[in-house]
């Protein structure tokens, strides 16, 4: 398939995943022009991602944990923070390459069905991040405490977060917090997912006020 090139949906021009489909190339294009050389790319896509896990950390610590942003437990969560910010942002950066590749395998399918299920590939992302972050804070706890010289087991404190996440799927009402700290802590692995889903949601916006005859038919998402 030529890079650019528009695909036509079967039966009218602007269809969901026509649409769908030349927003991701559009997209993919502006970013092959833009990135420039991959080592400060990648360098700058890692400062970002740091920034952003460690900005989405206090948030969550302070909207959601207050009174451990205080006293030895906010020295100890700022000592946290740094690893945190630093393994979130390995997970961040190498699952924005990944994303990549899945989309530009998705828009070389031919079939519907290949190209949603190329994409849906991100869900998997999604459960894969969910336990990362668990590994994330046991292992930053963790390290915290070796080089504190006040080391504890690294099992244990994994099997502690599990627990927790075991009993908030099975109590959310009693694990409000839990919960929301984990949804805040996923922010930047949720990128690609977002994008996906509000690219879809516009496209099949567009369609509908085509169909209602509230947008002009036309070649689909011409620039």
């Amino acid at each position: 398939m030529i890079p650019g090139q528009q695909v036509a949906g079967p039966g009218r021009t602007n269809d969901v995943i026509t649409i769908w489909r030349n927003s991701l190339r559009r997209l993919i294009d502006f970013y092959d022009a833009r990135r420039g050389p991959l080592g400060p790319f990648f360098v700058r896509l890692f400062l970002f991602f740091v920034v952003i896990n460690v900005a989405c950390y206090w948030l969550a610590m302070f909207t959601a944990f207050p009174e451990l942003t205080r006293g030895s437990a906010g020295v100890q969560n700022f000592k946290i923070q740094f690893p945190v910010g630093i393994l979130g942002a390995t997970f961040d950066s190498l699952s924005f390459f990944v994303t990549v590749w899945i989309v530009r395998h998705a828009l070389r399918t031919q079939k519907t069905w290949q190209y949603v299920a190329h994409l849906s590939v991100d869900l998997v992302i999604a459960v894969v991040a969910t336990f990362w972050v668990l590994f994330v804070f046991s292992f930053s706890g963790w390290l915290i405490q070796v080089l504190e010289a006040t080391p504890t087991d690294l099992g244990a404190r994994t099997a502690k977060y599990h627990s927790r996440l075991v009993d908030a799927m099975i109590r959310p009402t009693d694990n409000a917090r839990n919960i929301y700290f984990g949804v805040i802590m996923g922010i930047s692995a949720s990128f690609p997912t977002c994008v996906h889903v509000g690219m879809f949601l516009r496209s099949a916006g567009l369609a509908l006020m085509e169909r209602l005859g509230l947008r002009r038919e036309g070649p689909a998402e011409d620039p």
